[in-house]
């Protein structure tokens, strides 16, 4: 007996969407074209839409409920959880948290990425979605280097990412909103700050070699690594050369077609599709994609976006729906190295979404199958159970 059957959707399946069934055990997709023979919960899913569950790469967003405003903090097992809720309810059944760890105090510390890791460990039980962890590490972060290294020999993350913003930094401290804003997000006065960046920018010189440490620690484990906001070709090769595979946000179009060149994924932010734009000003992300610039849409800042992402690209014209979705599910997969995932076949985890696409740009979540078990329901009349499951626990209505 399979655990879930799913009847009648419109399925994508490798590059077309058909209408067919799924059966759904022991966590796997086991019969994919046939929902035949008993199951312990049968999903009415016509005319609605079965795609593989989102792989989001790159998401921050429970930053705000760690610290919903500057200087007030929440339980990290608690922001934990809530972030949980809103990325299983946006279809994000595989969430790597880009956890930053820099040279500042406060949200982006030390402590604080120590306290996300243990946290994560310890949630996890509770958490429908794959959680795992991205490192942004500030490479002017020089005295954490021993322990970021110990981190990623141990595998106790799962992808590693190079953040240099010392130059936006230095900028910012004549602009002052963003002044007061990094100010604020370390805890520190003015003079306390302005002193702390004068002298972790004093080191640069010693950045380079923390790096290509760091890099070949991560290529003896074989983890994919980023390089975040390349802003020339020049600095996209250099990453390149130390087996950075991945450019995250490159700033330009030029640095965009470089890594594109040399069959890097290139990941945007799907927010910037969503809003017509980058909130930065900087490359527009889809014109990009409509280039062939770009192979992954991350959620960003914002759970709900990779979704809505999708379906913008079909309405306006610049992608259909069986290549849109892989920018979000197969090809984020495939960058993370998560080779059982990302699409609809047999012997795939099953991460899989329903979706009714009736309402243009408005695309709803019906129900989320995380991992073979049934974690979110939006429309109750569709399901019909015939037996009780060994982990009924998660399910959210």
């Amino acid at each position: 007996m399979s655990e879930i059957a799913i009847e009648g959707g419109r399925t994508l399946v490798g590059d077309e969407i058909a209408e067919g069934s799924l059966q759904i055990a022991g966590g796997a997709i086991a019969v994919v074209g046939s929902a035949s023979g008993q199951a312990a919960i049968r999903i009415d899913a016509r005319g609605l839409l079965v795609l593989p569950g989102i792989v989001d790469l790159h998401g921050d967003a429970f930053e705000r409920q760690m610290m919903p405003r500057p200087g007030v903090d929440f339980p990290i097992d608690v922001a934990l959880i809530d972030s949980d809720r809103q990325a299983i309810a946006n279809g994000l059944t595989t969430v790597f948290h880009a956890v930053t760890w820099s040279w500042e105090p406060g949200l982006r510390s030390a402590d604080n990425a120590r306290r996300m890791l243990d946290a994560i460990d310890l949630t996890k039980p509770r958490l429908s979605a794959d959680t795992r962890i991205h490192l942004r590490h500030e490479t002017f972060n020089l005295d954490a280097v021993d322990e970021i290294a110990q981190w990623i020999g141990d595998r106790r993350v799962d992808l590693f990412a190079f953040n240099d913003h010392m130059d936006t930094t230095l900028a910012n401290l004549a602009k002052p909103q963003k002044r007061n804003r990094m100010v604020e997000r370390t805890g520190l006065s003015d003079d306390e700050f302005d002193r702390l960046v004068e002298r972790i920018a004093a080191r640069g010189d010693e950045v380079p070699q923390a790096s290509r440490r760091l890099a070949a620690i991560a290529r003896e484990v074989s983890m994919p690594m980023l390089s975040h906001d390349d802003d020339t070709p020049a600095i996209r090769q250099g990453y390149r050369d130390l087996g950075v595979g991945i450019a995250e946000f490159p700033t330009t179009e030029e640095t965009a077609r470089d890594a594109a060149l040399h069959g890097d994924f290139i990941v945007f932010g799907s927010p910037n599709v969503v809003r017509g734009g980058s909130h930065t000003g900087w490359t527009k992300a889809a014109d990009m994609i409509a280039k062939g610039l770009c192979s992954v849409l991350a959620s960003d800042y914002y759970y709900p976006a990779p979704l809505l992402a999708a379906f913008r690209l079909v309405h306006d014209g610049i992608l259909p729906l069986e290549q849109a979705w892989k920018l979000i599910s197969e090809n984020p997969a495939r960058a993370a190295g998560l080779s059982e995932r990302g699409t609809i076949a047999s012997g795939q985890r099953a991460d899989v979404l329903l979706v009714d696409d009736r309402v243009a740009l408005r695309p709803r979540i019906v129900a989320v199958i995380a991992g073979g078990r049934l974690v979110h329901v939006d429309d109750p009349e569709r399901f019909v159970i015939t037996r009780k499951l060994p982990h009924p626990a998660g399910v959210a209505a």
